[in-house]
C-alpha cells in the first residue's frame, strides 16, 4: 500500500480524496495555483506546493510541475480526481516514466476508450449494443451522404474529450454542413482533435450509467446504475440511484453488458459505462469514462462502498474482495450539484466571497465541498462548489429529504442554483420518474409559456 499520495486536482474532489487517504493512514500532498493559496485542500493536506498561476494551463494542467512535486515530495502515486488530467494518456505515461503510480487505467486504456469511435467499434465487437451511426468521417461530402443514410435527427460528436463539447444535433440536411464544421472546430479547439463521427439521435431517452471496479487480475464488479437524465446543455445537474426506469431484468442485462465492456478491453480501476435507454427499454452504449465520476457519491450511499479507497487499493495491486453477489443497493440516493451561477441571467458563472454558510446535517445527508465562510470563489475554474447527497429508504423519502436539506443549505455572498434544484424536485415529471434528457429544455419551454399566459391574462 502507498504511504504518500499526491492529489493532482482542486476543490471538493481534492478534499474528498484527502479524506479517503486519511482514513487509510496515507499521507497527502496537495498542489495548488496562486489563486487557490487559501483553498481548503491546501490546508488539509500534509504537504502543499504552489505549481503556477491561476489559469489551469499554468498550474493544474502543468504536468512537469506536478510530477516534479511528486518526485521531490516522495509521493508514490498520483490521484488525478476527475476532469483536468484524469483522462490524459500522456500524463499517465509520464507518471509511469517517473516511477509514480497513476491511480487510474493505463495510458493505452485511456487512449483506446477516449477515442469514442474506437470504443464504439470495440463494444460492438464485444456484443455490447451501440447506437446506430458512423465511423470517423473527415470529408464533408461523404459525411453529408452518410448522414442521409443514418437519417435525421442525428448527432455529430467529437471523437475526443467530453463535457458536451464538440456535439451538435442536426435535424435536417439543410443544417448539416454548419453543424458538422462547427462541431469539428469546437473539438479541435477544446481537445486538439477535430475528428468527429455521427450517431442517430435517439429521443426521448434516459441517460443511465453503470459504475465499475476492476482490479489488475481480471476481476470486475458492477456497483449498479445512476440515472443522470436531468441535464442542462449536456451537463448533469441531478443524479440518482437506482434509476426509476430500470426493472430488475433491465438492470441485470445492463450490468452484464457493462462488465462485458470492461472485460473486452482488460480494464483496470474505477470506470463508468454510459448508456442511453429508449422508450422501449432498449439500451445502447454511449461511452466509457476512464476516471472517477463527479456523481460517485450516489453509488457510495446506496452500496456502502468507498470508491475512492478502492481506486487506491486497486492501483497498489490489491485484489477486489467485493464480489458481484455481495453488491446490494440499499434504498435510494440523490445528488444535486450546487453551482455558483446566476440562474436568472442565463446561468452566468458567479464568483465572490462567501460571507455566511450553513450546511445541512442529519442521518444520510452528505455535502461534499471545499468552500467555507469568508472563502472567495475564484473566477478561473468550474462553477460547481459542492454536491449535496442524501439517502433514504425509498425514492419518495429521498426526494423529500433532499428538498429539506436544500432548504436548509444556506450560502450567502454569491449566486447559486439551490432554488432551481428545489423547483426540479417538485416538478411532477421528475417526481414521476418519467423524465428524460429533454426534461430541462421541456421545462424551460413550459415555464416560458406559463409566464406568457399570465402576462396576457385579463386583469
Amino acid at each position: 500500500m502507498f504511504s504518500k499520495i499526491l492529489i493532482a486536482n482542486r476543490g471538493e474532489i481534492a478534499v474528498r480524496i484527502i479524506r479517503a487517504c486519511r482514513e487509510m493512514g496515507i499521507s497527502t500532498v496537495a498542489v495548488y495555483s496562486k489563486a487557490d493559496k487559501d483553498a481548503l485542500h491546501v490546508t488539509m493536506a500534509d504537504e502543499a506546493y504552489c505549481i503556477g498561476g491561476a489559469q489551469v494551463s499554468e498550474s493544474y494542467l502543468n504536468m512537469a510541475a506536478i510530477l516534479e512535486v511528486a518526485v521531490v515530495s516522495g509521493a508514490q502515486a498520483i490521484h488525478p480526481g476527475y476532469g483536468l488530467l484524469s483522462e490524459n494518456a500522456k500524463f499517465a505515461e509520464l507518471c509511469k516514466k517517473c516511477n509514480v503510480e497513476f491511480i487510474g487505467p493505463s495510458k493505452e486504456m485511456i487512449e483506446r476508450l477516449g477515442d469514442k469511435d474506437e470504443a464504439r467499434r470495440t463494444m460492438k465487437a464485444a456484443g455490447v449494443p451501440v447506437t446506430p451511426g458512423s465511423d470517423i468521417i473527415e470529408d464533408i461530402d461523404e459525411a453529408r451522404k452518410t448522414a442521409q443514410e443514418i437519417g435525421f435527427p442525428l448527432l455529430v460528436k467529437a471523437r475526443s474529450g467530453g463535457g458536451g463539447r464538440g456535439i451538435r444535433r442536426v435535424n435536417s440536411l439543410e443544417e448539416f454542413d454548419n453543424a458538422f464544421l462547427s462541431a469539428k472546430a469546437e473539438a479541435q479547439s477544446a481537445f486538439g482533435d477535430g475528428a468527429v463521427y455521427m450517431e442517430k439521435f435517439l429521443f426521448p431517452v434516459k441517460h443511465v450509467e453503470m459504475q465499475l471496479l476492476a482490479d489488475k487480475y481480471g476481476n470486475v464488479v458492477c456497483l449498479g446504475e445512476r440515472e443522470c437524465s436531468v441535464q442542462r446543455k449536456n451537463q448533469k445537474l441531478i443524479e440518482e440511484s437506482p434509476s426509476p426506469a430500470i426493472t430488475p431484468e433491465i438492470r441485470k442485462n445492463m450490468m452484464d453488458a457493462a462488465a462485458k465492456a470492461a472485460k473486452a478491453v482488460g480494464y483496470e480501476n474505477a470506470g463508468t459505462v454510459e448508456f442511453l435507454l429508449d422508450k422501449d427499454k432498449n439500451f445502447y452504449f454511449m461511452e466509457m469514462n476512464t476516471r472517477l465520476q463527479v456523481e460517485h457519491p450516489v453509488t457510495e450511499m446506496v452500496t456502502g462502498l468507498d470508491i475512492v479507497q478502492w481506486q487506491i487499493r486497486i492501483a497498489s495491486g490489491a485484489k477486489l474482495t467485493v464480489t458481484q453477489d455481495r453488491v446490494f443497493l440499499h434504498g435510494n440516493a440523490i445528488e444535486c450539484r450546487i453551482n455558483a451561477e446566476d440562474v436568472d441571467h442565463d446561468f452566468r458563472p458567479g464568483c465572490g466571497t462567501i460571507n455566511f454558510i450553513h450546511v445541512p446535517g442529519g442521518p444520510n445527508v452528505r455535502f461534499d465541498t471545499a468552500i467555507y465562510q469568508d472563502y472567495s470563489v475564484p473566477p478561473y475554474y468550474d462553477s460547481m462548489i459542492g454536491k449535496l447527497i442524501v439517502q433514504a429508504r425509498s425514492r419518495e423519502l429521498a426526494i423529500r429529504k433532499m428538498k429539506m436539506a436544500l432548504s436548509e443549505l444556506t450560502i450567502n455572498g454569491i449566486k447559486h442554483n439551490r432554488d432551481l434544484h428545489i423547483d426540479i424536485l417538485s416538478d411532477p415529471k421528475f417526481v414521476s420518474g418519467e423524465y428524460t434528457t429533454g426534461f430541462m429544455e421541456e421545462r424551460s419551454v413550459r415555464l416560458e409559456y406559463e409566464s406568457r399566459q399570465r402576462d396576457e391574462a385579463p386583469v
